[in-house]
Order: structure tokens, then C-alpha cells, then sequence
């Protein structure tokens, strides 16, 4: 299981491949992810170009209405692509490979995914009903429950 950091890590990649499909950022978060997924083997890393390329090409043929859940699907399947890269990586490599989404994030990402990718949660223990939210200066009421107002 991963640590809270290293999955916000994966979801701020995530997000960062979703944004920057079709925007000048696309090169680099294209590139970047590959060689990340190919971990130094040319092949793996064309698999990933063409995997990417395919993410690309389903967010621009996605009708107006659509949009939005076509980016958040392929938002949650780099997420957990690159879950799946942490955890079948051994202890040793997984904080090179941390080092270099969050390198790639800082540099390529989107504002958005630059932000989330900062995240820092460490240590919690949640019981029973729970809500996470991470961000800079936000303010957030949570009431489970009857409502006291």
C-alpha cells in the first residue's frame, strides 16, 4: 500500500497528462511519462507513447458534453497506472521514480496538477465518516450528521 503522499503524487500525474493533452505542455508530459513508464527499455517506452497518444486522441474526440467525464477517466486511469508503477517498484527505485513525476509535474504540469502534486499528508488515521481535501489557503466546513444551523 502506498503512502498518502505517493498517492497524491500519482493523482497530481494523473491530472498533469489529462491537462496538458492538446496544449503546448503535451511534448514534455508525453515524453516525460513515457520514459517514467519505460524505465530505460526503448520498447516499453514506445508502448507508453502510443498509450499516451491514445489518451490524447480520446480527449480531443470527446463531444462538448462529454468532456468532462472523458477527462476525468482517463485523469483516474494515469492515476492509478502510476500507483501500479509505485507499488510494483522496489523500495529502492520508488523514490527515484517519486522524484522524477514530481520533476516532471513542477516542470510540465498544469497549474492545477503543479498544486496538487505538492501535497503532503502524512500519519492520519481516519475512522468512520472522513473528508480529505488538500490545496493552498482553502477553507473548508465538513459536518457528517445531522446539520446544527
Amino acid at each position: 500500500m502506498l503512502t498518502e503522499t505517493l498517492a497524491a503524487l500519482a493523482a497530481a500525474g494523473g491530472t498533469a497528462v489529462v491537462g496538458a493533452a492538446g496544449t503546448s505542455l503535451w511534448e514534455g508530459v508525453r515524453s516525460g511519462t513515457a520514459r517514467l513508464f519505460g524505465r530505460g527499455d526503448a520498447a516499453g517506452e514506445r508502448l507508453e507513447l502510443a498509450q499516451l497518444d491514445r489518451t490524447a486522441t480520446a480527449l480531443e474526440a470527446a463531444p462538448p458534453q462529454e468532456a468532462a467525464n472523458v477527462r476525468a477517466l482517463h485523469a483516474a486511469i494515469w492515476r492509478e497506472r502510476l500507483v501500479a508503477l509505485f507499488e510494483a517498484a522496489p523500495e529502492e527505485e520508488r523514490e527515484r521514480l517519486a522524484e522524477e513525476l514530481r520533476a516532471l509535474v513542477r516542470e510540465h504540469g498544469t497549474p492545477a496538477a503543479r498544486e496538487q502534486g505538492s501535497v503532503n499528508v502524512e500519519h492520519n488515521t481516519f475512522k468512520g465518516p472522513t473528508a480529505l481535501t488538500a490545496g493552498n489557503n482553502n477553507k473548508v466546513d465538513v459536518t457528517f450528521g445531522e446539520s446544527t444551523k
